[in-house]
């Protein structure tokens, strides 16, 4: 059975295009390599979630290699805009050996255009530690604004001085104003 895949970018060099399921264990095996803690699950479940209208999946390709993703959650429910609408973009990643090749950019032009057909905004969230660096400066470059709502961590908005550790789920949320049907960065 012929698996359908939308592709969302294509210059030849780099494709943007929608998660198959063999795409599961390549990210599962690539982060397992990095000394991360991935679980098949996670992918599996992007997939499933795709399959259900849920999320959009976007993959990069480089020279024809699986090299990155990203993922638009259509209706989330966490963070300052949960259950307002505004779908968000979740766990944008390009592997090690092709960064600084426009493909974490090529991601988030492929989200943004999509998530242009469903909401006059789309936000993010981004890790607050060093580790998120480049990150932070990109989404910034690319016109996100912080939503003065501070810092979460693990799903809940901290009070002032509340305890908390300097790990992947400590957040700062940011948003960006979208030109329906008009955010045409991709081309």
């Amino acid at each position: 059975m012929k698996v359908k895949m939308t592709v969302f970018y294509d210059d030849g060099k780099i494709k943007i295009r929608s998660m198959v399921l063999e795409d599961a264990k390549v990210f599962f095996d690539t982060y397992l390599s990095y000394g991360w803690h991935p679980s098949i699950e996670t992918y599996e479940n992007y997939y499933r979630e795709q399959e259900e209208k849920e999320r959009l999946v976007f993959i990069a390709e480089y020279d024809g290699r699986v090299s990155g993703q990203c993922t638009l959650v259509l209706n989330p429910t966490d963070g300052p805009w949960g259950n307002e609408g505004c779908p968000e973009i979740e766990d944008l990643t390009v592997f090690f050996d092709v960064h600084n090749k426009g493909i974490g950019s090529k991601l988030l032009d492929a989200a943004e255009q999509e998530a242009s057909k469903l909401a006059k905004m789309v936000y993010l969230a981004v890790g607050v530690h060093s580790g998120y660096g480049p990150a932070q400066r990109m989404y910034v470059k690319r016109g996100y604004n912080f939503d003065g709502s501070g810092v979460w961590y693990q799903g809940k908005q901290l009070d002032q001085y509340a305890p908390c550790v300097n790990d992947d789920d400590l957040l700062l949320y940011m948003s960006k104003e979208l030109c329906n049907g008009i955010e045409q960065r991709i081309s």
